[in-house]
């Protein structure tokens, strides 16, 4: 990897999936970024093998063995430090962090949430999607904050909601634009064309709308992204 690409250290708790596509993204180019290592806060993540077979750098912090969420997170904090990462990026990591965490890393950790944010922020979001009657869910990626699931969004892709949709069913249908939004919410950032102001994202002189831009990006409607593309 050349000296000068974007590092990025990816945070996982189990299978890895959204591991696997930011390894797919940057093989394929169009993640322009190093994947400095992935971590795990669980020994039995299948994950840690998946990115070993990769032959990415891998580490363990099992968050069993700390006696509080601070002591872990400090000692994850350092453990992520040492990869001198330029962007943090929560793949399926099935922890809440606190601020000793979150606050090193401020506007350079990402996560990605099972719903149309700022709506249903939380756990069982297709379901209660369904349940209030709405036409549509998704997923937004956005920056981490210490309020849960509230900060900057970036990048959401939307599907309908049908007649005899499930939980499971939308949770199917929405992970592969999961794995597109996020390698591409990613590129935007180490772009540097994205930028936090006052709370929200901004990207050129524009700032996004509450969920972010929409995907698949409309290059030719945008004038943000049509610099961002002129310029890369």
């Amino acid at each position: 990897m050349s000296a000068n690409r974007s590092r990025i250290v990816l945070l996982i708790s189990g299978r890895g999936s959204n591991m696997e596509a930011f390894i797919h993204a940057v093989n394929a180019g169009s993640l322009d970024a190093e994947i400095a290592g992935v971590i795990a806060n669980r020994p039995d993540a299948l994950g840690i093998e998946t990115a070993a077979a990769h032959g990415l750098h891998t580490d363990i912090v099992d968050h069993k063995q700390y006696p509080h969420r601070e002591a872990f997170d400090t000692e994850l904090a350092m453990t992520v430090q040492t990869l001198e990462p330029d962007l943090v990026v929560l793949a399926g990591f099935m922890r809440i962090l606190s601020p000793v965490f979150v606050e090193p890393f401020a506007g350079r950790l990402l996560n990605i949430h099972p719903s149309l944010l700022p709506k249903y922020p939380g756990l069982n979001t297709h379901q209660r999607a369904i349940d209030n009657g709405d036409t549509e869910a998704g997923a937004t990626v956005h920056y981490v904050t210490t309020e849960l699931d509230g900060g900057p969004a970036i990048l959401q892709a939307r599907v309908p909601i049908v007649a005899g949709d499930s939980a499971e069913s939308l949770a199917q249908r929405i992970l592969p634009l999961e794995h597109q939004i996020y390698p591409a919410a990613a590129q935007l950032h180490i772009s540097g064309k994205l930028r936090l102001v006052d709370g929200r994202c901004a990207l050129g002189h524009e700032l996004l709308p509450d969920g972010g831009l929409l995907w698949p990006l409309n290059t030719d409607n945008d004038q943000a992204l049509r610099d961002l593309r002129e310029s890369s």
